[in-house]
């Protein structure tokens, strides 16, 4: 985790103590439960509880200290709690396994990291819903393979952008539930040392739901699923950011980020405006992604289990979360503040001399009588000498002057063709199927 890009209260639920915290929860529900079964005293929950009531601090140097000679961190922490607690202490861990106490904490931290997100999410819906709303018919260029295409209005692309992260919305509840499953089965799953209602009872008090079958690990195909989750995420937030970055180039420059009184864009250049938060956005996203290949990966372990993953998780499960939830932080901001310039978007549509409306001229003429091959070759003729001529030359003055298409079409006709607002009678509609 990387300080510069991480928020608060996403890094409060990876803090060392905070995940002591659920440590202790886990072991106090199951030694409660057990207490209940008449397998521990009653007494021994009870200590646990009255203790915690008392809200220590978590000692995290002494149990780290007792872990590098251990060589184990939760005995370490256990031995720590039964230091604090005393002799009823003992009754923790009963017929538990160290997975059931970090896959179940990890469940948590997921899930409550999952919670953020969903809020982060949230958030950016609101923002780009107000754009979209502000631009629903501010015209502009839409642009395949990076070549002008067709009209299309800037809410459309904002409205594009809605629909892609309301998915992801709709795709992170699911994995939420996938991931926020609780294990307390023991060693090697079969409950052979702990009844499956302390399991039950623990997923109920921490809010999660019961592992079917949790061997020793809760399955792996379940993170997996959670960090691919989180790539797709960081895929929209990067598509987004590349249309913004390529908006603010200065051969386009129909958008571009706020740039705040007193900022600098260059330590060399006065005059530059750099995208910088999304150029940044991009390489977040980059990093984000590449965090799902290993939890991919983590889904094939031995047997019953192995530690494997072990390691893997301590890095993706902090970084990824963290990183999501900066970067969807910056990308409402970027798009609540953006810079929106219809006078260019008008502006580069004209400068290529009405070649953004060649369809309609060529289904013009094939509804005229042409044949499809015909109407292309009358239409394209004319549209070359106008991109060679660099939009100095009008498509429409050259349609005008060719005898075989004003043959099919009038000059009247030839002009309804031009007509920007035609390309705009359905963005209602859009926006409905869309907005709701």
């Amino acid at each position: 985790m990387v300080p510069r890009y991480a928020r608060p209260d996403m890094t409060a639920i990876w803090e060392p103590e905070a995940k002591y915290r659920i440590w202790f929860e886990i072991e106090a529900h199951a030694t409660e439960k057990l207490g209940e079964l008449g397998v521990v005293p009653p007494s021994a929950g009870k200590a646990l509880w009255d203790w915690w009531a008392t809200n220590p601090k978590i000692d995290v140097e002494a149990i780290d200290e007792k872990e590098r000679i251990l060589k184990h961190d939760v005995i370490a922490f256990l031995d720590w709690v039964a230091e604090q607690v005393g002799p009823e202490a003992r009754f923790m861990h009963q017929g538990m396994t160290s997975s059931d106490v970090l896959d179940t904490t990890l469940a948590v931290q997921l899930a409550q990291a999952s919670d953020i997100l969903l809020a982060d999410l949230d958030d950016l819906l609101a923002a780009i819903k107000r754009r979209a709303e502000e631009h629903k018919y501010t015209a502009t260029i839409g642009r395949s393979h990076g070549i002008h295409a067709e009209p299309v209005t800037f809410g459309l692309k904002l409205a594009q952008a809605y629909a892609e992260f309301d998915r992801c919305k709709a795709r992170l509840k699911a994995a939420r539930a996938e991931i926020a499953t609780c294990a307390i089965s023991g060693a090697v799953g079969t409950f052979a040392n702990i009844d499956p209602s302390v399991e039950e009872y623990v997923a109920r008090k921490m809010g999660l739901s019961v592992e079917p079958v949790s061997t020793q690990v809760i399955p792996r195909d379940r993170h997996a699923m959670y960090f691919s989750t989180l790539a797709v995420i960081a895929g929209s937030i990067e598509r987004l950011a590349i249309e913004i970055r390529h908006l603010q180039r200065t051969e386009v420059l129909e958008a571009e980020e706020y740039f705040a009184p007193g900022q600098k864009g260059s330590s060399a250049m006065p005059h530059k405006r750099n995208p910088i938060l999304t150029e940044n956005l991009t390489g977040q996203a980059r990093m984000i992604r590449a965090y799902a290949l290993p939890a991919l990966e983590n889904v094939a372990l031995w047997h019953e289990r192995d530690i494997s993953h072990s390691s893997v998780e301590r890095f993706i499960g902090p970084d990824a979360t963290i990183t999501l939830d900066f970067a969807l932080a910056r990308l409402t901001n970027v798009v609540d503040k953006l810079l929106v310039y219809p006078e260019r978007m008008q502006a580069n549509m004209d400068r290529m001399g009405g070649l953004i409306h060649s369809q309609r001229v060529l289904l013009a003429l094939t509804q005229a009588g042409k044949t499809r091959d015909d109407a292309y070759r009358l239409v394209q003729r004319n549209a070359m000498k106008v991109w060679e001529s660099d939009g100095r030359l009008m498509l429409l003055d050259l349609l005008k002057q060719d005898e075989e298409v004003t043959a099919a079409l009038s000059e009247k006709e030839l002009e309804e063709k031009f007509d920007l607002d035609y390309h705009f009678k359905h963005v209602d509609t859009i926006f409905a199927r869309v907005f709701g």
